[in-house]
């Protein structure tokens, strides 16, 4: 009587109670399954890019929803899973500019850290009116706007939505 052990190629062997240890087997590892995993993984990155390209969208209509950081996002993503959409998102008129900027040197241009530091601004604004938190909430969610804000406006500038 055989029986397959845990590990692909090895059997062990059961006559008379007694077992022989290291004896090959016909059965082999699944070929397709590390290509199953890759498939799955690259399904995922393709879905994770999707959904942060949406978000971008939103974040482009909506004036308190960041844009970039889920393009930037997105195509990581797309460079995981497809580089078909990861070229159609870096040569996006209106996107790609500022991606293969953020790609090439981590730099920001003048016009988006204005825009990113307004927001949050305004952001702030909107917060201490219609939460009217108590101090320790209101100077907790004023360090991290001022630490997100002192982040982009550190980063090197590039030119306006230039290639620059």
């Amino acid at each position: 009587m055989f029986v397959l052990a845990r590990h692909p190629g090895l059997i062990r062997s059961v006559v008379n109670g007694q077992r022989m240890k290291g004896r090959r087997t016909m059965h082999r590892a699944d070929p397709s399954r590390p290509n199953r995993l890759r498939a799955a993984l690259r399904f995922g990155w393709l879905a994770l890019g999707f959904l942060c390209v949406a978000l971008g969208i939103i974040g482009a209509l909506l004036p308190l929803m960041p844009t970039t950081i889920f393009l930037i996002l997105a195509a990581g993503c797309f460079a995981r899973s497809s580089p078909r959409l990861e070229g159609w998102l870096l040569d996006h008129p209106r996107f790609g500019p500022g991606l293969r900027a953020w790609r090439r040197d981590r730099a920001i241009s003048r016009r988006a850290k204005g825009m990113a530091c307004t927001g949050m601004a305004v952001g702030y604004a909107i917060f201490l009116i219609t939460a009217a938190p108590h101090l320790p909430l209101a100077l907790m969610v004023a360090v991290a706007m001022a630490a997100c804000a002192l982040f982009v406006v550190t980063r090197p500038t590039a030119g306006a939505w230039s290639d620059a």
